[in-house]
């Protein structure tokens, strides 16, 4: 990219994944054999889903114009006042598509269980900075190219989630389906020291840990044995549930930097999902809900990125 201090190049120093499903490069060709993959993961997938992945791709490519609808939800009057400038410009951009601001009634429609659920999560949010500005949407291209590509127009913390997202981002540009039953969400921050950067995914990801013991302790349910798998993959009794990405520009001698999240609570197959896991030691469907999760990790992640900078900053002095 170009900022008022040079050309400085894009910087995507994560290996992870912003979702938990079959991977999709772009091309044609490449779409036909993550058709394959999935039936190589699944064995007996129904042919149903197999149907429904090729018809959103298709979808995604022959329309001209693909309508995303998001809404907006905040903590205070702070985050409030942007809900309203952004309203009123509209002016929000992605690549794939068209964003459409919504009403909050729109979300009344969506009765599923599955709908992440506003409310729920913002009246146990306590965080300072993180999480204060929601963005969810139904179905979007992806949380993290919204945040990414928008990113001057919010306030640093600002957060999108999407119950599906259909080109979730992954390593090396991959470009990622991911369906519901997963929690998927892109927050954004800003970094002054450039070389600490590649460390950060590192913080998110013990900060998905720490969450999700959190609120199995606070259910007292034993936690299952979560891991982080170098770089930035999160896996769970061995199998992988979940990655992080994160990605950077340079301006105005900041990197703006959006993290990118995706955990898979529901999704048994082509590997399994925490809530499977939890089902082992107890008869509840839904163990885990993505607010609830969601609340944990700004909470875990504030205090243990504070704790970071901090050290950082007593090691360069």
């Amino acid at each position: 990219m170009t900022s008022s201090e040079g050309s400085v190049p894009d910087m995507n120093w994560s290996c992870g994944g912003n979702a938990v499903a079959t991977g999709h490069s772009g091309s044609n060709d490449d779409f036909q054999k993550d058709v394959c993959d999935i039936d190589a993961c699944q064995g007996d997938a129904p042919s149903s889903q197999r149907e429904e992945h090729l018809t959103r791709q298709i979808q995604m490519e022959n329309s001209e114009n693909p309508i995303f609808p998001i809404i907006f939800h905040a903590k205070s009057p702070f985050e409030l006042e942007y809900i309203k400038s952004l309203e009123q410009e509209n002016s929000l951009k992605i690549p794939e598509g068209e964003v459409v601001i919504t009403t909050r009634s729109e979300q009344q429609i969506a009765s599923d269980d599955e709908c992440f659920k506003l409310d729920l999560y913002m009246d146990n949010l306590s965080t300072n900075q993180f999480g204060r500005l929601l963005i969810w949407s139904p179905r979007l291209s992806s949380t993290h190219t919204l945040l990414s590509k928008n990113f001057s127009a919010f306030p640093v913390g600002t957060t999108c989630v999407a119950d599906i997202q259909l080109l979730g981002k992954g390593r090396a540009n991959n470009i990622w389906e991911s369906p519901q039953g997963c929690l998927m969400f892109s927050f954004t921050l800003q970094m002054d020291n450039g070389r600490i950067l590649p460390l950060l995914q590192y913080v998110v990801s013990l900060a998905i840990i720490e969450a999700i013991e959190a609120v199995c302790e606070a259910k007292f349910l034993p936690p299952p044995n979560v891991r982080i798998k170098w770089p930035n993959d999160i896996y769970a009794e061995g199998l992988k549930i979940g990655g992080v990405l994160c990605t950077s520009t340079y301006s105005s001698e900041r990197f703006n930097v959006t993290v990118g999240i995706g955990l898979n609570l529901d999704n048994e197959k082509p590997t399994t999902c925490l809530n499977s896991l939890l089902q082992k030691s107890t008869t509840n469907t839904h163990i885990l809900r993505k607010e609830e999760l969601l609340v944990a990790f700004f909470g875990k992640f504030e205090v243990l990125l504070d704790v970071f900078l901090k050290q950082v900053s007593k090691r360069c002095c």
